[in-house]
């Protein structure tokens, strides 16, 4: 083998066991000053919310299925909440378009009206050479026999 693949193996495999701190370490270390007290959310949090003893023992696996499906319920919620409001951004859209619409219709049909009306044809068509007819309208008869 290579000297540079050799390497010392452990006696024991390492595991989450707490540290003893000697006394020697303790004294060297400078003594920290006590802050000012104040309103801390973190503080305020892990006093009324104690969950330490969750996580003595690991990561609790057991409630993994309950805490992904929360988190599916509230990616849902979200989505739903975007769609909601996207879709409420078009019906005003659309409202407004078709109040715009609505204004050009009833513009149009005034003025279809105006222009449809007997004196305003007869003044339209009197450049061709036609003109309202004096004498009233009258019913053709025709005998039943002669067709």
């Amino acid at each position: 083998m290579a000297p540079n693949l050799m390497t010392k193996t452990a006696a024991a495999p390492k595991g989450n066991t707490l540290r003893v701190k000697h006394e020697e370490e303790a004294k060297a270390k400078p003594e920290v000053k006590a802050r000012k007290k104040g309103f801390s959310l973190f503080k305020w949090l892990d006093k009324y919310t104690n969950v330490d003893f969750l996580f003595q023992e690991g990561v609790p696996t057991k409630y993994l299925p309950h805490v992904l499906f929360l988190t599916g319920i509230t990616l849902f919620y979200i989505g739903n909440t975007h769609y909601a409001e996207k879709t409420i951004r078009k019906i005003a859209k659309i409202k407004v378009e078709t109040e715009d619409l609505r204004a050009d219709y009833t513009t149009l049909k005034s003025d279809y009206m105006g222009a449809s009306k007997q004196s305003e044809v007869a003044r339209n068509v009197a450049p061709l050479g036609l003109v309202e007819s004096s004498s009233p309208p009258y019913q053709v008869e025709v005998a039943e026999d002669e067709y």
